[in-house]
């Protein structure tokens, strides 16, 4: 079955993106992490964000989601602002970084995908469930694996039954923290093969990656960060050969362009919480 993107996939009809960084700055004590990072996602991009470990990648998409607040700057999602309005969630599906399904309670995967069809406004699971989860497992060639416990999966079934949880919803948004990270093979050509259809069908992807690997097909944009900052904002830019190796920064020959200054917002007390 072709996978379908929300319905209602589409920027505000005043062109607002799906989402928008503002400025963000996000510190932990004496680390400042973020450094007024500006980015711009609009309906249909599948944008890549790179970058060597500890550059700012993960917290960046965690303050998208709603689970790092920022010490300075705004961030908009589906055009509601973040501890300020109600985002729309049930319209965001995300994937974290390397979670194991397996862990905690014993679960199947058919459970731990229906639980995606959960959120703070829906509390017991819609009719006809069972068949959007199995829509949901198919898409990641997991169906016949539905009913059996997460933790007999390899890592990389389960990292495929996060990612039809995040898909079951249906979402406008698709965001995903390294998806692919230390899955086999197999796992990952199953997952492109996924993203392609969603692509097609106008999902808009936020992803961060440590290269791109089987996505680069995929990827309309990359945004390079280092040292908390942006670098590079534009074409995915060409894997060196040494990309994989332990020293790799992920400094690519791009001038960073001079941002125009923008008004610092006055976030009071932000409230963290989907």
């Amino acid at each position: 079955m072709k996978p379908t993107a929300g319905a209602g996939s589409a920027d505000a009809p005043d062109g607002t993106p799906v989402v928008q960084v503002s400025r963000l700055h996000v510190r932990a004590g004496a680390s400042h992490i973020l450094r007024g990072i500006d980015l711009t996602v609009r309906r249909g991009e599948v944008v890549a964000l790179l970058g060597a470990n500890g550059s700012g990648k993960s917290t960046l998409v965690k303050s998208v989601v709603g689970v790092t607040p920022p010490s300075e700057g705004t961030v908009q999602v589906l055009g509601s602002t973040l501890w300020a309005d109600r985002v729309p969630w049930e319209r965001v599906g995300y994937v974290p970084q390397r979670v194991g399904a397996g862990s905690g309670v014993p679960s199947t995967a058919q459970e731990v995908v229906a639980s995606g069809l959960l959120h703070g406004r829906r509390l017991w699971l819609p009719r006809g469930w069972r068949d959007q989860v199995h829509d949901a497992l198919a898409q990641v060639d997991l169906a016949d694996r539905a009913h059996d416990p997460c933790h007999v999966l390899s890592g990389g079934q389960q990292q495929r039954v996060l990612i039809a949880r995040a898909l079951v919803r249906r979402p406008d948004l698709l965001i995903l923290d390294e998806p692919v990270a230390g899955v086999d093979r197999p796992s990952q050509e199953a997952f492109a093969e996924t993203m392609r259809h969603l692509v097609t069908d106008g999902l808009t992807v936020l992803v961060v990656l440590h290269e791109l690997g089987e996505l680069a097909p995929l990827v309309t944009r990359a945004v390079v960060l280092r040292h908390g900052k942006v670098v590079h904002d534009g074409a995915p830019p060409t894997a060196r050969g040494d990309h994989d190796g332990v020293g790799h920064q992920h400094v690519h020959p791009h001038a960073a362009e001079p941002r125009p200054a923008l008004p610092e917002p006055g976030l009071t007390e932000p409230v963290v919480g989907r």
